[in-house]
């Protein structure tokens, strides 16, 4: 099959996968898409299952406007050919936390220029940019975890800030990475614990959440 018979038989099995409640769900939890077949994530992955990774497909599914398809671009994808600036074309393409989440789990952290990418996602201003930023250093420390001082400082420092933002999910995002950073040893808790030691009484929500976590994961 070429590009579009394949892109024809993904969205004809969409189709017979649609579940109008998990739809309707989303909808009420504020997952817009122009269009959305509510197909749940283990017959997405099935689905995924029966294709090779191929770069044509996996772009033409991301073109689409479609969540399903969305999701299946970042299991499709192939490592080798998505180039940085390919990546960056999709961050500025995606428009809610479920494709956020999912890309970056699929794809993003995936790739031999994550870490970079990362930094560079999170010093932009525009909300799932940086959110992706976040979550894909999250899940770079949760692989290895490890990254040199200066490195780990520019995280936490934007970490940090991040925690003030008016976007729910890049504080989210933030605190994720802050958690991640936290539980991958000792040295890493009590650095982060010093860092937040004198927001104990701050009147500022964001640092308040802050400090409660950071107590919270040290209990």
């Amino acid at each position: 099959m070429d590009i579009k018979e394949q892109l024809k038989d993904i969205k004809t099995q969409l189709r017979l996968s649609m579940n109008g409640a998990v739809s309707q769900s989303m909808r009420e939890k504020g997952l817009v898409y122009k269009l959305n077949f509510g197909v749940e994530l283990p017959r997405i992955k099935m689905i995924a299952g029966n294709y090779e990774k191929n770069h044509d497909l996996a772009q033409a599914l991301w073109k689409e406007d479609i969540r399903e398809c969305k999701i299946l671009a970042g299991l499709l994808q192939p490592i080798d050919t998505f180039y940085p600036e390919i990546a960056d074309i999709w961050v500025e393409d995606i428009r809610n936390i479920e494709i956020a989440e999912l890309t970056c789990m699929n794809l993003f952290q995936n790739l031999p220029y994550a870490p970079a990418k990362s930094f560079h996602w999170i010093a932009d201003e525009r909300e799932y940019i940086q959110t992706c930023g976040f979550l894909t250093a999250a899940r770079l420390l949760m692989k290895k975890g490890d990254m040199t001082e200066r490195a780990a400082g520019e995280l936490l420092d934007q970490a940090i800030c991040a925690v003030h933002s008016e976007s729910y999910h890049v504080r989210n995002a933030a605190l994720l990475v802050i958690r991640k950073y936290m539980q991958h040893n000792e040295e890493n808790a009590f650095r982060v614990c010093r860092l937040v030691e004198g927001m104990a009484d701050s009147n500022m929500e964001g640092e308040q959440m802050l400090y409660n976590m950071v107590k919270a994961e040290m209990e």
